[in-house]
């Protein structure tokens, strides 16, 4: 036997479980081994024909692909060009004028809505009107102030999920805010909005063994939809009613009760829908909820801080509680996560049952720190609030003023409508390139095929002299593009109805 060959054999057990435990390797342990360990037995047996000595062994393991047979490999005729199914599904988005292109912005600290784009020559100043932080709560001195203390004190990160060493005093006293926020005796805090609506609604059938019902609003946020497909329901027990329409649902509820009176039920809708401005009847959905034992969930993400006398949402405002409450501290609260708030039990439940909310490392404390500092603020200041109201009154004043298609909206969303993707993107870009007015284009799957819109959010920050060269701005483009009108559409939905 070849010392060095011994020697190479010797160094290369570590690739055998079974040699690594042998101070002297010989051919016995090597045939052994291969008999139970699949890489040494590629490694010894890869053609009964060839010479398995020692120095073949260890020449074979010294380069552990040699094993491979690529001459035998099954080789079919016509390759699968990978690429090109990718490229496909790309080029098939850009032909529908769906492509979604990002816009590279710096949001500046004390001037928000003002910002800067990043180009590749170079930046230039541009006006933000598409920002869900609608408050400006992001650059709020005591907001800043409590993440600056808590990063210089804390460190960065949480460290963990919060079942392992990701829970702090920060979270637990955010916590707290949140459900006194609502009124409610508990809440947990998720690293967004998404992933609260998906862990509690993916969650909730697993507490009810005879069954449960989701009664869905049309227009529910993804989330939603997802969080409730995920929970392995029958399609059949995920019940979708028209938008706000409460004479369908009640004809559901009314079949459900017939037909299967052991399971449960729960209402899904939301307090204000974030494309079409649009807000549900809190009262009449309580009382069929009400009426027909079921509970009630209710995505309040856009309502929250900027709905209530506390900022505790459109249910606060109009003095309707809800039994499960989901909301976002990344838009009206300035920072970034979701959470959900309802009894101690149901908590508990999402708590201990959720996987997304499990097996996901917390939100950072520097965040948490600030989330609270914005909660505290606009539970003591309504002056935002106020200021907000104001510029999206003026604003929708001054849109149907100029004849641009506004559609119906009770909330503080304002969507001008377009109706064609191409076109909706041209807009987008001519307004941004010319006017430094920035405002995402909103296309399928967000909204409709055929519903595309500019979705813009005026916040206390917003001037009137800022919504003024808005509207002049879109009141040029929509005439160079010839787009329709405020009048053109009333027309045609005149003409539908009729």
């Amino acid at each position: 036997m070849k010392g060095k060959t011994l020697a190479s054999i010797q160094s290369l057990r570590h690739l055998c479980p079974f040699l690594r435990q042998q101070t002297h390797v010989t051919e016995e342990l090597i045939a052994k081994s291969a008999s139970q360990c699949p890489f040494m037995k590629a490694a010894h047996l890869i053609d009964p024909g060839q010479s398995n000595t020692l120095e073949t062994i260890a020449k074979r393991l010294n380069d552990p692909w040699n094993f491979i047979d690529m001459d035998r490999m099954h080789h079919p005729k016509d390759k699968l060009d990978y690429e090109s199914h990718f490229t496909t599904a790309i080029q098939k988005l850009k032909d529908e004028s769906r492509y979604r292109v990002f816009i590279n912005i710096l949001r500046q600290c004390g001037n928000f809505p003002r910002a800067q784009q990043v180009m590749p020559g170079g930046v230039r100043d541009v006006v933000v009107w598409c920002s869900n932080d609608y408050l400006g709560m992001g650059q709020h001195p005591s907001v800043l102030r409590a993440m600056t203390e808590a990063l210089q004190k804390h460190g960065a990160a949480s460290g963990g999920t919060r079942n392992i060493g990701g829970t702090t005093d920060f979270h637990v006293r955010l916590e707290a805010e949140l459900a006194d926020l609502h009124g409610k005796k508990a809440a947990l805090v998720c690293t967004s909005g998404y992933v609260a609506n998906e862990a509690a609604l993916s969650t909730l059938p697993k507490v009810f063994p005879q069954g449960l019902v989701y009664f869905s609003d049309a227009e529910n946020h993804a989330s939603m939809i997802e969080g409730m497909r995920h929970s392995r329901l029958p399609k059949t027990d995920i019940r979708v009613f028209k938008h706000n329409d409460l004479q369908q649902l009640e004809r559901l509820l009314q079949t459900s009760i017939e037909a299967e009176p052991q399971k449960a039920r729960i209402i899904v809708f939301e307090s204000v829908y974030s494309m079409s401005g649009t807000v549900a009847p809190l009262a009449s959905m309580k009382a069929l909820a009400l009426k027909y034992h079921c509970l009630t969930f209710i995505d309040e993400v856009h309502g929250v801080g900027l709905y209530g006398h506390r900022g505790g949402g459109l249910t606060q405002e109009l003095g309707v509680e809800m039994d499960i409450v989901s909301g976002t501290l990344g838009k009206a609260f300035g920072v970034h996560g979701g959470y959900i708030a309802a009894s101690g039990p149901i908590i508990d439940c999402i708590r201990s049952y959720a996987s997304d909310f499990i097996f996901t490392t917390s939100i950072p404390h520097v965040v948490a720190a600030g989330a609270i500092a914005s909660i505290q603020h606009l539970k003591r200041s309504s002056d935002e609030r106020t200021k907000q109201r104001e510029h999206v009154r003026y604003m929708k004043r001054r849109l149907a003023e100029e004849n641009l298609p506004l559609l119906p909206s009770d909330s503080h969303i304002i969507p001008l409508f377009i109706g064609n993707p191409e076109r909706c993107k041209h807009v987008s870009d001519t307004l941004l390139s010319e006017f430094g007015i920035y405002v995402q284009p909103i296309n399928y799957p967000t909204v409709p095929k055929g519903k595309e819109l500019l979705r813009l959010s005026p916040g206390p920050l917003h001037t009137p002299q800022l919504i003024d060269q808005f509207v002049a701005a879109a009141k040029a483009v929509w005439t160079r593009f010839g787009l329709v009108t405020l009048e053109a559409m009333k027309a045609q939905e005149d003409k539908v109805s009729s």
